[in-house]
C-alpha cells in the first residue's frame, strides 16, 4: 500500500481508512497508510480504491442495483500493523471514520491488541476529507518528532475545528443504507425538496431543506463560507458523478474565504457514494 517505504526514518506511523479520500500523492508524501473498506455490488465484494472506480458504482446506482458496504477485517488490519510496524514503526496512529457509520473502528480495536507496537485507534467522528484532515494533522505531528500522544491529540483538535456539509440529490440512498431514518427521507420526496445534510456528533444529519438544486448549492456555498469567516482553514470540496458542479463550487468558495489555505477537489469513492448516490456534493472545512 502507499507510503510503506516512507516510514523507515519515523518511529510514529499513520494509518487510515479508504474513506479519507486522501490523494495519493499526499498519502506518499507523508507515508500514511489507507486500509480499504469493502463494497458489495450484486454478488461481488470489492475493495474501495483498486477494486471498483466510482463510475461504475454511479452506474450500478442508477441502474438500482444492490450496493452495500462493509467494513475492513480484523485481519486485514492486523497484517497492516504488522507490515508497517516491520517498515520501523514503534507506535501506530489509526485514525477511522465515524463509528457511527461504520465498523471499521471496531476492527481497527480487536486488531490493535495483537499488534507488535502500540497502536492507539481514534473513532474521529468524521469521514471524507474531514478525516483526511485529521490523518493529515497526526502525520505532520509525527514527521515533526512528536509522539503517537501528540500526533493523536493533533488529530482531535483538527476533528473539532472541522465541519462538513453535504447536498444530495435524492436522500434514497441514505435512508436505503440505514443512514438517516425513513421518516425523514419520505418527508424531503413527499415535498419534493432538496436536502442538505451535515455531520454532526458522528451522524449524518438533516440541516436545511431548500427548493431547487441550484438555491440548495448556493446555501451549501453560504453555509461554508460562513462558517470558515476569516479564519485560516483548509477546504475539500467533494462529489459523485458531478465534476461541473464541483469545480463551479470550489471556484467560488476560492474568491469568498479570505483566509483559505489548501483547496482539493475530489470525487468521493464508492463506500460514500453508495450512501449518498450521484449529484452528490460536499464541502469540508477545517481550521488549520
Amino acid at each position: 500500500m502507499a507510503g510503506n517505504l516512507q516510514l523507515m526514518s519515523r518511529h510514529v506511523a499513520i494509518v487510515t481508512d479508504s474513506t479519507a479520500y486522501l490523494p495519493a500523492r499526499t498519502m506518499e508524501r507523508h507515508g500514511i497508510t489507507a486500509v480499504p473498506l469493502t463494497v458489495v455490488l450484486g454478488d461481488r465484494a470489492l475493495e474501495e480504491g483498486t477494486e471498483i472506480s466510482t463510475r461504475s458504482l454511479a452506474q450500478a446506482l442508477q441502474k438500482r442495483r444492490p450496493v452495500t458496504t462493509s467494513r475492513p477485517s480484523p485481519e486485514l488490519f492486523a497484517e497492516t500493523y504488522r507490515r508497517v510496524a516491520e517498515s520501523g514503526a514503534t507506535g501506530i496512529v489509526s485514525l477511522h471514520l465515524s463509528a457511527e457509520l461504520s465498523g471499521t473502528y471496531d476492527a481497527a480495536v480487536l486488531a490493535a491488541r495483537e499488534a507488535p507496537v502500540p497502536v492507539r485507534v481514534v473513532d474521529t467522528g468524521m469521514i471524507a476529507m474531514a478525516l483526511g484532515f485529521c490523518a493529515l494533522a497526526a502525520a505532520e505531528t509525527a514527521e515533526a518528532g512528536g509522539t503517537v500522544d501528540e500526533a493523536v491529540t493533533a488529530a482531535e483538535k483538527r476533528a473539532a475545528g472541522t465541519s462538513a456539509y453535504f447536498y444530495v440529490d435524492t436522500l434514497d440512498y441514505l435512508r436505503r443504507g440505514g443512514r438517516i431514518g425513513a421518516a425523514q427521507a419520505l418527508l424531503g420526496s413527499a415535498l419534493a425538496v432538496k436536502p442538505l445534510l451535515q455531520l454532526a456528533g458522528g451522524r449524518i444529519e438533516p440541516l436545511e431543506k431548500v427548493r431547487t438544486a441550484s438555491k440548495a448549492i448556493a446555501r451549501l456555498e453560504e453555509i461554508a463560507a460562513d462558517r470558515a469567516g476569516g479564519a485560516e482553514v483548509d477546504v475539500a470540496v467533494h462529489h459523485l458523478a458531478a465534476p461541473e458542479r464541483a469545480s463551479a463550487l470550489a471556484d467560488r468558495l476560492r474568491t469568498r474565504l479570505p483566509g483559505l489555505s489548501e483547496l482539493h477537489v475530489s470525487e468521493v469513492g464508492a463506500v460514500i457514494g453508495a450512501h449518498t448516490g450521484p449529484g452528490l456534493l460536499g464541502v469540508v472545512v477545517s481550521a488549520r
